[in-house]
């Protein structure tokens, strides 16, 4: 008897620590893993300024997508905008949060970041398996002062539902017309070739254990896991470095008054623009079954427009310009409960 009451007592300790855990993680998303580093790195600055907690999954932007519309999750995230027509179909809205960049990562021996230069098409020829060895004309024609390896390329590419898959491929497809054609864009597409890799994360650690191998990964990803990326050549003819500027310069002329902030940054024209640019979105429900959670999820993010602008920019990413920010905030007046009571107004 003193046995089961033991178990009993060990029981009701640990339902009532999970009771208190759940409320503590007051706001839970889930989707690209695009923006999960500064998405933790506002979380974790919002709980220490606030007391108030929010639990950010990264497991790809599809996955998000599934779980805002089973309403598993406060909000999803991802990189890959919804179309108004398809947000009004799931009773969503969707809201900018960064812009960022994609980028081509390898693991050659020698190499180092900025060293390679690539195109477009280079990437599209890679990716459909018609380039495999490193010191492949086409590449050395490009590299002259590069000894490059009579190496196998090992590709890597994501395995799951990915918006950084939509950026890649939709600047492919803008690039090549038989890439277009063929394989096209999308969160997931029929890779003729490759290694998979779970998120952004998955990718990155592929390419720092393949010798030979090439992947892209969102920049913070290459940073912090000390990959060597390559200059890419722009729509302008440029060959350019990601950085934070060179996203900016992508991401200047968005017009984000657009319909649902439906607006795809790949591929702009200017000297300096970095081609493969995207802004990453949130996605939350129009109307709010538990009102609180939606007003607790708008105003984690109007914090983060208000304090995160320096946190992101540590991270390589741009702050949304405060133009942008007031029309966030206007839109979020469509945020409403059952009764049609707005959920939250920004300050």
């Amino acid at each position: 008897m003193l046995r089961f009451s033991k178990k009993f007592a060990v029981a009701s300790v640990s339902t009532v620590l999970l009771a208190v855990q759940a409320q503590a993680a007051d706001v839970t998303g889930a989707g690209a893993s695009f923006p999960a580093p500064i998405y933790s790195k506002w979380a974790d600055a919002y709980q220490k300024a606030t007391g108030n907690k929010v639990n950010y999954q990264s497991i790809g932007s599809s996955g998000g997508i599934r779980q805002i519309n089973a309403k598993t999750v406060d909000f999803g995230a991802s990189d890959m905008p919804l179309k108004p027509e398809e947000l009004s179909k799931a009773g969503l809205q969707q809201f900018p949060t960064v812009i960022g960049g994609v980028v081509p990562v390898v693991n050659l021996a020698g190499i180092k970041a900025g060293d390679l230069k690539l195109t477009g098409q280079l990437l599209a020829d890679i990716y459909q398996g018609k380039i495999t060895k490193w010191n492949d004309k086409a590449i050395a024609a490009l590299n002259p002062s590069l000894s490059l390896p009579d190496q196998d390329i090992g590709v890597v590419r994501r395995a799951d539902g990915s918006g950084t898959t939509f950026v890649f491929t939709n600047y492919l497809s803008k690039i090549s017309a038989e890439w277009k054609e063929k394989i096209g864009e999308g969160s997931a597409v029929q890779w003729p070739v490759g290694l998979g890799g779970k998120g952004n994360e998955g990718v990155s650690a592929f390419v720092q254990r393949l010798p030979g191998s090439i992947g892209y990964v969102e920049y913070a990803y290459a940073k912090q896991n000390k990959l060597a990326h390559a200059l890419l050549q722009n729509k302008d003819g440029e060959f350019i470095s990601p950085s934070e500027e060179s996203f900016a310069a992508a991401s200047a002329g968005a017009d984000w008054s657009k319909s649902a902030f439906y607006e795809i940054l790949t591929n702009q024209p200017g000297k300096t623009s970095w081609p493969l640019t995207s802004a990453t979105f949130i996605l939350i429900h129009q109307v709010q079954d538990k009102p609180e959670q939606g007003a607790n999820v708008l105003k984690f993010f109007e914090w983060a427009y208000t304090n995160g602008g320096k946190m992101a920019s540590e991270l390589d990413y741009v702050p949304l310009p405060d133009a942008t920010v007031k029309l966030i905030n206007a839109s979020w007046a469509n945020i409403k409960d059952s009764s049609g009571k707005v959920v939250h107004s920004a300050k």
